[in-house]
């Protein structure tokens, strides 16, 4: 469920009043994490790299308030629960977006993902949770190595959006770089090197 609520009833009333007409309020952080524990469980269970990343940047972020909140035109919006976006390659050869809604449990999350994902590619039609759930954008450009890459201000879309590429093998770890783009509405620096922080627990922790 989604509702407007009052800026100054919340913690992020300041941060509105400052960012919310600024010609570019989002702020993108670079980082480089550690996927070797999901390459591991990837192969041992037979799960998608991609879905694994996307259930620990659902679990990393539930755990930071400010992502329930989203600025939303001139609005500020309160969610009850989360989403994660995923670009899927449909059947025509184009791209197509999925969302699934975030969960504590794996297999729930990857049964959901399986699903539509597959629904998504065979009728060509986006999945969209928005009105309902604070989606975080995701796209995975796996063809390529990149070093991070930063995200459009359209001043309509000012959801949280990661990207990343191909990871990299060091010796015997895997590191992945990855680009964090945030509203700054939304939330300070502090509580986005927290989620990053928590991201890479929520890896570490993956079993």
């Amino acid at each position: 469920m989604a509702k407007v609520i009052r800026p100054q009833d919340t913690a992020r009333a300041t941060a509105y009043e400052l960012w919310m007409k600024a010609p570019n309020p989002m702020v993108t952080f670079f980082k480089t994490i550690d996927v070797t524990n999901i390459v591991r469980v990837s192969k041992k269970k037979n799960l998608k790299f991609n879905m694994l990343l996307d259930y620990c940047i659902g679990k990393a972020a539930a755990s930071v308030k400010e992502f329930f909140i989203l600025p939303v035109g001139d609005k500020l919006i309160q969610y009850d629960t989360i989403a994660v976006n995923t670009i899927v390659k449909n059947k025509t050869g184009e791209v197509s977006s999925c969302d699934i809604l975030q969960s504590d449990e794996l297999a729930i999350f990857n049964r959901e993902y399986l699903k539509y994902t597959a629904l998504v590619a065979e009728h060509c039609e986006d999945r969209d949770l928005s009105s309902d759930s604070m989606v975080i954008g995701t796209s995975a450009i796996v063809d390529a190595e990149i070093d991070g890459a930063v995200g459009m201000n359209s001043g309509i879309f000012n959801n949280p959006f990661i990207i990343w590429g191909k990871y990299k093998k060091k010796l015997f770890r895997y590191c992945l770089p990855i680009s964090f783009q945030f509203h700054h509405t939304q939330m300070d620096g502090a509580h986005a090197g927290r989620f990053l922080a928590n991201l890479q627990n929520e890896i570490n922790e993956l079993r």
